[in-house]
């Protein structure tokens, strides 16, 4: 296979396909989790949110991850391990996460592997959570640090717990509607822009900075899902 960006037998540059973003249900689905040291607990504490039936395998386990309702396994990874699992996170050696790809790729089971994308599958996005809305960004593994500082960038723009979850309420209500009478998508986008400029208005923001732009401003870029 030829490398990113170089020349393939027909001429044309060959260009690393792009990750598909997704959001995955894990409630009451088991995840594993190969490691326990400092690295694995910052990864359960991302897991726990999800309600995902958590395994941890790790031969030494550091005691914050022994937690009620995490299955605790003291011991090496085993290919086994994998049995029902629907991912697998690998915060382990570079030793470790081949042999756990290795043996999820048999299986058909994503592996996020913690900064060893030669490892991963999937990769875990920087996160915003406001209510029910979520914003990740990634860089396909290459620089997590990066995907870090872009988040607290985009988390300084939008609006906080409260107003994020009033803008979502009201653009659920109109979607039901909308489906009810069966308004196209390319309708309802701006719609949903005009409640919004509604709901977000004119403010301030803290210390008398001017707020964001009213949203109809950049209507006719929106591209949003």
């Amino acid at each position: 296979m030829t490398g990113a960006g170089s020349a393939g037998r027909s001429g044309k540059s060959w260009k690393e396909p792009c990750l598909l973003p997704v959001f995955l249900k894990l409630h009451g689905r088991k995840v594993l989790l190969v490691g326990g040291g400092r690295t694995a607990s910052t990864k359960l504490e991302t897991l726990l949110g999800t309600g995902a039936r958590l395994t941890v395998v790790a031969p030494e386990i550091r005691e914050e991850i022994c937690r009620p309702g995490v299955w605790i396994r003291r011991r090496p990874f085993e290919p086994d391990d994998l049995n029902d699992a629907w991912v697998v996170v690998t915060a382990a050696t570079p030793e470790v996460n081949r042999q756990v790809e290795a043996a999820a790729e048999a299986r058909r089971i994503f592996v996020n592997a913690a900064d060893d994308p030669l490892a991963a599958t999937a990769f875990l996005g920087a996160v915003i959570r406001r209510a029910d809305v979520a914003v990740a960004i990634s860089t396909s593994g290459r620089s997590p640090a990066l995907a870090a500082l872009l988040r607290e960038a985009i988390d300084a723009l939008l609006p906080d717990e409260k107003e994020a979850g009033s803008w979502l309420a009201a653009a659920e209500v109109l979607r039901a509607k909308w489906q009810a009478s069966a308004v196209p998508i390319s309708e309802r986008r701006p719609l949903v822009l005009r409640v919004l400029n509604e709901l977000y208005g004119n403010r301030d923001g803290p210390d008398g900075i001017a707020a964001l732009p009213p949203l109809d401003r950049s209507a006719q870029d929106f591209r949003g899902g």
